[in-house]
Order: C-alpha cells, then structure tokens, then sequence
C-alpha cells in the first residue's frame, strides 16, 4: 500500500517496478476500470536491448565514455 502525496505522487512498490521492468524515467499509463479499480502499465516501448538505446547515436556528437556508458547501462 502506498499514500498520495499532497502533488498527487505515488511511489511504485519495487517488486511492481520489477514485475514492469520500470526504471527511473519510464513511462506507465493508468487506466480506471470502474467500481473503483485502476491498473497501471508500461507505456511507450523500451529499448528492446542496451545496443537499441544507442543505434544511430554516432551523428550525435556522444563522446566514446558516454556511449561506452550507454552500452554499459549506466
């Protein structure tokens, strides 16, 4: 369980953010399902592996650290 803050903030419970594979800056959606039930999902489409992130991020100007990071998963 978890409270709404006084901004209308929640926190993720961290075995949802697993469950979801949410990390910080991910995208979810919620949706109201009526009689007082809500779900919560992913939204967007993530990066299906570390090399997606970075594909076509050379024209960028990215230093070699920071795609070395990039790759990494830092």
């Amino acid at each position: 369980m978890t409270a709404i803050t006084s901004k209308g903030q929640v926190t993720v419970p961290k075995r949802v953010r697993d469950a979801l594979g949410l990390k910080p800056g991910s995208k979810v959606a919620f949706e109201y399902r009526g009689g007082g039930e809500a779900i919560i999902r992913r939204a967007g489409r993530a990066p299906r592996n570390r090399f997606s992130a970075v594909r076509g991020s050379l024209g960028r100007k990215k230093s070699t650290d920071e795609i070395m990071a990039l790759l990494r998963g830092d």
